[in-house]
């Protein structure tokens, strides 16, 4: 992944953009209506609801930012921790929801002066707050509402997405305590596990790869596990308040363009959309969550078609900004990391 990052073209920003929009036009072309945007009435309503979104998207990034400044005990600046947010946000939106940004967190950590194993064990750090954040919260969802209020409404895929949803979840629950051993408990034997999963035909190519990961897992992860269980539940209070912020987004949308619906239902519907949302094949789910959303949030809206606007408003917000931001810093960090 590095080397794509190396030779980075335009195709990866005009990729994702081309299946976001010709998904987009074609709901709109399929269910056209002359009275939706005549719906759309200039409010102070709407310009705050609007204002609120972009905030609580900021709200995110902040969070995540403080997060790196967090567990590196500061050793990154604010410039820096926006830098490495801004890559990891980047490389979420051109590689397919399974890959992330987060991934290549040990990259962006390394370029900013960070040593590699330490950077790995950050890089596990990241990863396991945030999946611990989506394991804790989503039987939190599952306890407020019915099965038909938070899965009854996507056609879709119908019962069906509760099985994947529970699919991927218990996916995501076992990545999580894996990455628990890996970093508290028995870092060795996932060392063991992930090299004899990649001796395998398919996984081969990146055997040594992994093999050096692994070395520095093992030698850094002690470094984490000494930390105290205080630093640990203020590390995962910030990932709370960032993923919290991140997923108000949506809320703020539904202020800005309806009054129907309850609020709640609409942030915990944010989980059960996310959860699914990680296997998406699509680079950073485009295509894939404009429909979903429309879908999952139709029934907050009067006229028909307006829940693909605030999709598309939604997507703006959260996944287009970053593309243009993308664009703006990679040319430049791509030159000092070919330096």
């Amino acid at each position: 992944m590095s080397d794509s990052i190396k030779t980075f073209k335009t195709g990866y920003i005009l990729l994702p953009v081309l299946i976001g929009l010709s998904v987009v036009g074609w709901l709109f072309y399929r269910e056209f209506n002359p009275e939706l945007f005549s719906g759309i009435r200039f409010s102070w309503r709407l310009v705050g609801g609007l204002l609120l979104a972009v905030l609580f998207m900021f709200g995110r990034d902040g969070g995540l930012m403080w997060r790196f400044r967090f567990i590196t005990d500061r050793e990154l600046t604010w410039r820096q921790a926006f830098r490495v947010n801004m890559l990891c946000e980047f490389t979420s939106a051109v590689t397919p929801s399974a890959v992330g940004g987060s991934s290549l967190i040990v990259l962006f950590l390394n370029k900013e002066g960070i040593n590699a194993g330490r950077s790995t064990a950050l890089t596990i750090s990241c990863l396991f707050l945030d999946e611990l954040f989506l394991v804790l919260a989503c039987p939190f969802a599952l306890f407020l509402f019915s099965f038909d209020d938070l899965f009854g409404n996507v056609a879709i895929l119908s019962s069906g997405i509760e099985v994947l949803f529970f699919l991927v979840y218990g996916v995501v629950t076992i990545w999580t305590f894996l990455l628990y051993l890996a970093l508290f408990r028995r870092p060795e034997w996932v060392k063991r596990l992930l090299l004899t999963i990649f001796r395998l035909p398919l996984l081969r190519r990146w055997h040594k790869a992994i093999e050096t990961l692994t070395d520095n897992l093992v030698l850094s992860s002690r470094e984490m596990s000494q930390k105290s269980f205080t630093f640990w539940l203020k590390a995962f209070g910030i990932t709370c308040l960032a993923w919290t912020s991140r997923y108000l987004v949506v809320n703020a949308l539904l202020i800005a363009f309806t009054t129907s619906g309850s609020e709640l239902l609409a942030f915990v519907r944010q989980l059960i959309l996310w959860v699914v949302m990680t296997i998406s094949p699509t680079p950073g789910g485009s295509g894939v969550s404009e429909y979903m959303f429309r879908e999952y949030y139709a029934d907050f809206f009067d006229v028909a078609g307006m829940a693909l606007v605030v999709a598309f408003v939604w997507r703006i917000i959260t996944y287009y900004m970053y593309l243009l931001i993308g664009a703006i810093i990679i040319p430049g960090w791509v030159k000092k990391l070919r330096d």
